[in-house]
């Protein structure tokens, strides 16, 4: 009964601290679109030697850096949309090794680049955008050299675009 009693009078209380609260004020957060245009005809997304991931599990993954490093560099409230128009990876496939391991050949002849269209908005006026080649000829240099994963060269790549590009003045 007492027990009973105790519940009672705490969900009571935590009625009344709830209401007298108010509205929780929000923090708008910040949204990334990205977008696609024509994969089949980028250079260098796809398997075209059956070595590697294939054009859907690339562009997964180059969404999620894109969003994601774009996501740290924006403020909150701000509206950014992506059409990636060409990616070329870091590196080409060797067509002559294991499709298993799908190796990447990468030299300092072939870096990672990516034609994108963008539009940064904030509070619905348009702040940065336009279209660009984002590549790095420098790309094996520093820290990008030590860094491991499919597509490493192009998450540093395009995590510097963000940083440069969306971070607020």
């Amino acid at each position: 009964m007492a027990v009973h009693r105790l519940f009672r009078h705490a969900a009571m209380l935590i009625g009344l601290l709830a209401s007298s609260a108010g509205p929780v004020a929000s923090t708008p957060t910040a949204r990334v679109a990205v977008n696609f245009v024509a994969p089949e005809r980028y250079t260098d997304a796809g398997d075209r030697f059956g070595a590697g991931p294939g054009l859907r599990v690339t562009l997964a993954e180059i969404r999620r850096i894109i969003e994601g490093a774009a996501l740290r560099a924006m403020a909150p409230g701000d509206d950014l949309r992506v059409d990636v128009l060409d990616i070329d990876l870091a590196g080409f496939a060797h067509p002559g090794l294991s499709p298993v391991s799908a190796p990447r050949v990468v030299s300092d002849v072939t870096p990672p680049a990516f034609r994108l269209r963008y539009d940064l908005r904030r509070g619905g006026r348009r702040i940065a955008g336009g279209d660009e080649r984002v590549s790095d000829m420098n790309f094996l240099f520093g820290a990008r050299a030590n860094r491991s994963g499919a597509f490493a060269y192009e998450e540093a790549l395009l995590r510097d675009w963000a940083r440069k590009r969306l971070t607020p003045q």
